[in-house]
């Protein structure tokens, strides 16, 4: 899935990414407002993963 697609579906996807990653709030997803590697950047710091790994979870979510 492209950036694009994201940003078009992003008011659909919001509460299913929210779901997925609880960790992430309101505001986090406000400051996201679908943008892959805002998404990426923000999973990366709640979850305290590597960027890498932060990539292929939303990378496999997304696909």
């Amino acid at each position: 899935m492209n950036n694009d697609r994201i940003e078009g579906n992003w008011k659909e996807m919001k509460g299913k990414i929210q779901q997925k990653w609880g960790k992430l709030t309101d505001d986090d997803m406000d400051v996201i407002d679908g943008r892959r590697e805002e998404l990426v950047g923000k999973i990366q710091q709640a979850y305290g993963k590597s960027r890498d790994e932060a990539e292929k979870e939303v990378d496999g979510y997304l696909n």
